[in-house]
């Protein structure tokens, strides 16, 4: 009994031996991986930066009634062209029109005032003359025509402010435009401190695009861009392009205009005004859309986003070195708007082989096998 134990024993060690020493083999013998590089050098790149936008006509004004009264006509519709001068609302108050004509008829009762206390005058001026009369009486005469001119004067005045509030019962356009939104209907009663205007007329025939840029992307911007000054600089920016709610392209180019002075300190941004021109008036005040920036970058090294990983407060790259073995180097880099690329400013040469593939998975020191492929492949701006 004792020898048949004795020989399972030895037969289940030299099994247990075996499956080590097969294992062993086996991690010798594992092939090394393939992972795809890429072979670094000094580009021009023509990249972009793309912002958020708001568009608004280079004129929306707001038209709000003087006065209170009925909606008594809407001449207009929403969406409408319009000249400047064209009839968009008439208001309903007949106050007015009644002291258009009370105002009117005070205007010929002063004027009749004004000429009887004239003739007063001419007749007294004689009487003194000949002694008939003190000048005490011609005083009188004459400071009576004076209270008539000036009365005759405050009723031409109250006539004109007649005339003016009746006015104010027609509304018209001040500008060429596009009538917006038409929040009130016939026999809507207006005030004229209401809080919502009448519709909003918008010059369209250029608009602005409106949107904002951080400290450090304007900082970045002009970095790249020649000029002795801010001005000199804005006015440098090349055209710029504007992207539609759609995705697709506005076929004008446009322009930036303006950076705003001081630095908004709740956002730490720039409020920036780009201008495109709007011959078919097909942009409309308060659509969305995007102001795509370019930027010419000259003698840079660029990166996939991709073949790099944050490692605490640093930011490593993967490149091969000259036994295969993977090494990762700190870099500092400057993104590109988009979130597919870095301008890599330190950490990286020229003809260094970057790892693109296998980030986070194959630790340093890794032999692997690199297959280079057309860096062109990968940096598609």
């Amino acid at each position: 009994m004792r020898t048949i134990n004795t020989l399972l024993f030895t037969t289940a060690l030299a099994a247990l031996i075996a499956v080590s020493c097969k294992g062993k083999e086996e991690a010798a013998v594992k092939p090394v991986q393939t992972y795809n590089v890429i072979e670094l050098k000094q580009q021009e790149a023509e990249l972009y930066s793309e912002y958020p936008a708001t568009l608004a006509g280079i004129e929306d004004i707001e038209i709000r009634p003087m006065i209170n009264g009925y909606i008594e006509k809407i001449y207009v519709d929403e969406g409408q062209e319009v000249k400047k001068g064209d009839l968009l609302f008439r208001i309903s108050n007949p106050q007015f029109a009644q002291d258009v004509n009370m105002y009117a008829a005070r205007v010929e009762s002063a004027k009749t005032a004004v000429e009887a206390a004239r003739i007063q005058v001419e007749k007294t001026k004689p009487l003194v003359k000949d002694g008939i009369i003190s000048t005490y009486e011609l005083t009188n005469a004459e400071l009576a025509l004076d209270t008539r001119k000036a009365e005759l004067e405050q009723a031409k005045a109250a006539f004109l402010n007649a005339q003016t509030n009746l006015g104010y019962t027609t509304i018209k356009s001040p500008v060429d435009g596009v009538v917006g939104k038409l929040p009130y209907k016939l026999g809507s009663y207006v005030y004229s401190n209401t809080t919502l205007p009448l519709t909003v007329v918008s010059n369209i025939t250029k608009v602005f695009a409106y949107f904002s840029i951080n400290e450090k992307q304007q900082l970045e911007m002009f970095e790249t861009i020649e000029g002795k000054n801010f001005q000199e600089k804005i006015d440098k920016i090349p055209p710029v392009t504007l992207i539609l709610s759609n995705g697709e392209t506005y076929a004008q180019a446009g322009k930036i205009e303006t950076f705003s002075g001081l630095v908004n300190n709740m956002t730490g941004s720039f409020n920036v005004r780009a201008g495109f021109s709007n011959p078919d008036k097909m942009l409309r005040s308060g659509s969305s859309a995007a102001v795509r920036i370019p930027v010419h970058l000259k003698n840079v090294i660029i990166i996939p986003q991709k073949a790099t990983s944050e490692l605490q407060d640093k930011r490593l790259a993967y490149i091969v070195g000259k036994d295969e073995t993977v090494t990762g180097v700190p870099v500092k880099v400057r993104e590109v708007p988009g979130g597919k690329f870095f301008v890599v400013t330190e950490g990286l040469n020229p003809n260094d082989k970057l790892i693109i593939e296998g980030i986070g998975i194959v630790p340093e020191g890794t032999k692997i096998k690199p297959q280079i492929i057309p860096a062109d492949s990968v940096l598609k701006f």
